[in-house]
């Protein structure tokens, strides 16, 4: 089963690390994707979020500036990872966590979403 592993952390926290913390935790990280390698998918470390936009609203919607999250952490990347069950997907992020311990990491079931097809991953009992 496929599970999205979400990557929060402060801001300005990351923004503050010079380029060797910063290099130090990128390596630290690329260490837990060997080990997880076979099994993890797409990662992506997100930009920055006040040059991020947010469209919301009827109709077209509206584009406004950045996300407005209730919460002193912001969404700065994510992980897709294959696992047997949410245990081994915690297994995971506790891994991840032991490079990044000031970060928080939130495990979700994902489904891919492609019209008309699912892949074995993440078909369920429901998508007969």
């Amino acid at each position: 089963m496929l599970y999205a592993i979400l990557a929060y952390h402060v801001e300005a926290e990351v923004k503050s690390w010079n380029a060797d913390e910063d290099a130090a935790v990128m390596a630290g990280l690329r260490e837990v994707h060997q080990r997880l390698k076979g099994r993890l998918g797409p990662a992506a470390r997100l930009g920055e979020t006040r040059k991020a936009s947010t469209l919301r609203g009827p109709g077209h919607g509206v584009v406004i500036d950045g996300p407005f999250a209730e919460t002193k952490e912001q969404l700065l990347g994510f992980y897709v990872i294959n696992c047997a069950d949410e245990a081994e997907a915690i297994a995971a992020a506790r891994d991840l966590r032991s490079v990044n311990p000031s970060a928080v990491y939130e495990i979700r079931a994902l489904k891919l979403f492609i019209p008309g097809a699912a892949f074995p991953e993440t078909a369920g009992p429901s998508d007969a």
